[in-house]
């Protein structure tokens, strides 16, 4: 990553005065709550968070838009911009800003990426602002010892909790695909990711894990996500004659691009990606033919068609009210709503600081996901871990690993 002077990086993670927005408001026993999201609403992430949108919507809807005497309000704030093509710093900086000083605002779910929550949770922080995220998986949110130096205490200057995640962190997901792909023989990997905080994080989780257990790591490279291809990037790797290629990246970060050139050059190896591409854009972007039977894609919990119990009665109301099967994060937007619902039914009133505390104490929380808690980093205790591959155009469930 490029270095960052250090006044710019306190002012876009709220640690200067001021940077924090108004002051909190005063505790109210009915009225108007608001439940806000930030999320990528422009660019290819638009299909998977659509989707994230609908499940919270849906999670409102069926609480008949209130919890006790207060009526709930919910904004989709986006915070991409169409010409990045994906979130940008300012404008996840302007959302937690936007919210912070909305005093009806209570709750924040996101974000979808995990470099964009590094914007805004210590801003959310210093207002004791819950946020709920649906999708981010980089350890160092959460867990002291699991990421970058510093972390998580630097996203909390209050002291204070206010971060939690309904999707399991990458300190699963990354040790366990790479005895993933030892079980299946795999025994030579080259390693890409995107260089950001989501993707090489990921990828250097897969790595340290790989060479643990004695698969032979050929490399580790990261590629620029705006190069238009990668052909003589595949060329050099199509040399070393790997069993498996893992990309650390996302759909967006060019995770498409990159099958289409491994096949154009002839590389006749496996592909790994993490759930950052379990997204129809994925396939869309990579083209069917380039990934049948041979990409293989994990993801933090059970892919739609595979839960059961009010996870599987969410899907049947999704495809009811939407007319098709919703994407794999659906059922995280919609539990991350349930979850604000809960918190603010069990604080009883409108003060963000008792409605962030009582989400923190959530446990046994009986969901679309299962049955889980929250520990006291704010992760849920789900561990559960599938790999999915491409058939047909359609994803397809292969195994799960982990255990709940």
């Amino acid at each position: 990553m490029k270095a960052i002077a250090f006044g710019i990086l306190a002012a876009a993670l709220g640690l200067l005065p001021g940077a924090a927005g108004a002051a909190a408001p005063a505790p109210q026993e009915g009225g108007t709550i608001k439940i806000v999201s930030s999320l990528p609403r422009t660019g290819s992430a638009k299909a998977q968070t659509d989707t994230i949108v609908n499940g919270i919507v849906m999670a409102l809807d069926e609480a008949g838009r209130k919890v006790g005497n207060f009526k709930i309000e919910y904004e989709d704030l986006d915070d991409a911009t169409a010409t990045a093509g994906q979130w940008t710093q300012e404008k996840e900086a302007a959302n937690a800003e936007q919210a912070i000083k909305d005093a009806d605002v209570m709750v924040y779910i996101g974000t979808y990426n995990s470099g964009a929550a590094k914007i805004s949770i210590p801003k959310l922080n210093r207002a004791n602002l819950l946020m709920i995220s649906p999708a981010n998986t980089w350890p160092g949110l959460t867990k002291p010892g699991k990421g970058d130096p510093g972390e998580p205490d630097i996203y909390r200057p209050s002291g204070k909790i206010n971060y939690v995640r309904v999707v399991p962190a990458d300190d699963l997901q990354g040790p366990l695909q790479a005895d993933w792909v030892k079980k299946i023989r795999v025994k030579k990997v080259f390693i890409l990711d995107d260089r950001e905080v989501y993707g090489k994080g990921v990828a250097d989780l897969f790595r340290a894990r790989a060479e643990e257990i004695g698969l032979k790591v050929l490399g580790q490279e990261g590629i620029d996500a705006q190069a238009q291809e990668f052909k003589p990037l595949m060329t050099k790797i199509k040399a070393l004659e790997p069993d498996l290629v893992y990309f650390g990246g996302t759909t967006q970060t060019k995770a498409g691009q990159v099958a289409k050139d491994l096949i154009a050059v002839g590389l006749n190896c496996k592909l790994l990606v993490p759930d950052g591409c379990f997204e129809e854009a994925f396939i869309t972007s990579a083209g069917a033919e380039n990934l049948n039977g041979r990409a293989y894609i994990t993801f933090g919990g059970l892919p739609p068609e595979k839960l059961t119990g009010k996870g599987a009665a969410f899907v049947a109301n999704y495809q009811k009210k939407h007319g098709k099967m919703p994407e794999a994060y659906a059922v995280y937007g919609y539990e991350a709503g349930n979850v604000a619902l809960e918190a603010i039914r069990r604080a009883g009133k409108k003060d963000r600081d008792a409605i962030r505390a009582e989400c923190l104490a959530i446990k046994k929380f009986d969901g679309a996901l299962g049955k889980w808690s929250f520990d006291k980093n704010g992760d849920t205790t789900l561990r559960t871990l599938t790999v999915n591959t491409v058939k047909n155009g359609k994803f397809e469930f292969v195994e799960v690993l982990g255990e709940d």
